[in-house]
């Protein structure tokens, strides 16, 4: 489920999905705006990027908090520096 492998794509692993939206964390966000523009940009590029639903989209957050890689202040959530 966090890697791709034979019987997950990998468009709907966790750490694809994170990768996206760590790419729109360019600045301090809502959990609610991440999502936002996560399934609408998902659902311009539909024919290419499977639909993934909320439960997916917070197992990456998830993750992406678990590794460090982002951190939730104030109801935003911030991208740490690498």
């Amino acid at each position: 489920m966090i890697l791709p492998s034979k019987h997950i794509s990998q468009e709907r692993a966790l750490l694809t999905i994170g990768a996206r939206i760590l790419r729109r964390l360019d600045h301090p966000k809502t959990v609610s705006a991440v999502w936002e523009e996560f399934s609408a940009r998902a659902g311009e590029a539909s024919h290419t990027t499977p639909s993934i639903g909320y439960d997916y989209f917070v197992l990456a957050l998830d993750l992406l908090f678990l590794m460090g890689a982002i951190e939730p202040r104030d109801g935003l959530l911030y991208r740490n520096a690498p």
